[in-house]
């Protein structure tokens, strides 16, 4: 598959999703404390006032967590539909329309990054051309967090919402993500890994892990 082919796979199957996905997970962090947590350990991380990038925003909810805890953010994401809803709902907030894998940066002007479950789409063998651009815009010294799915059996959805699209979620192990993470020339700082939680209808581990650009 052709870094086209993925690309406009998953920006077509988020276009036709957005408002039915954006409705489900309208409360997506209330019920995740762990996450909240991840998230504020990674906003004291940033250090500077430099711009920072939620890769894959989707909906925006992230991106409005981040601001809420002080930072500087904007959202990028591939799929109109989805930056339509994120514009709607944080119209003080900048998001722009764009692949992870060709970033619109200039080299080092990032304080920080994350790709929270944005990177599960990415054919394994992209991952690190995808980790060298994170590395690429990051400022020397700043963090990178990357959330997933762990796992390796990956879950493939169907008509979601009865939309006829289909796309796979991909599920990779803590231990080679890292290993990509610091082939890319990252330092890892931290790695997390929570259990299923059946109230949220999870059915694989939840993995964090906090990079960081070598100063």
């Amino acid at each position: 598959m052709t870094d086209a082919d993925f690309l406009t796979a998953t920006r077509t199957f988020y276009d036709a999703i957005a408002e039915d996905y954006a409705a489900l997970f309208q409360d997506e962090l209330t019920g995740r404390p762990l996450e909240r947590a991840i998230l504020a350990v990674f906003a004291e991380l940033v250090v500077g006032d430099g711009p920072v990038a939620d890769l894959g925003c989707g909906p925006g909810r992230t991106t409005a967590r981040l601001a809420a805890l002080g930072l500087p953010v904007f959202g990028v994401d591939l799929s109109e539909s989805m930056l339509a809803i994120a514009r709607r709902e944080n119209p003080g907030l900048r998001f722009e329309q764009g692949s992870m894998l060709e970033l619109d940066l200039p080299d080092g002007t990032l304080a920080g990054a994350l790709s929270f479950y944005s990177s599960i789409h990415t054919p394994v063998d992209r991952l690190p051309a995808l980790f060298a651009e994170f590395h690429r815009v990051l400022a020397p010294g700043a963090p990178l967090l990357v959330a997933f799915q762990a796992g390796d059996e990956h879950r493939h959805h169907d008509r979601p919402f009865g939309h006829p699209v289909a796309l796979t979620f991909q599920r990779r192990r803590p231990e080679h993500i890292a290993e990509l993470l610091t082939a890319a020339g990252f330092t890892l700082v931290s790695r997390t890994v929570r259990e299923p939680d059946p109230a949220l209808d999870e059915t694989s581990q939840q993995a964090f892990l906090i990079v960081r650009k070598p100063a």
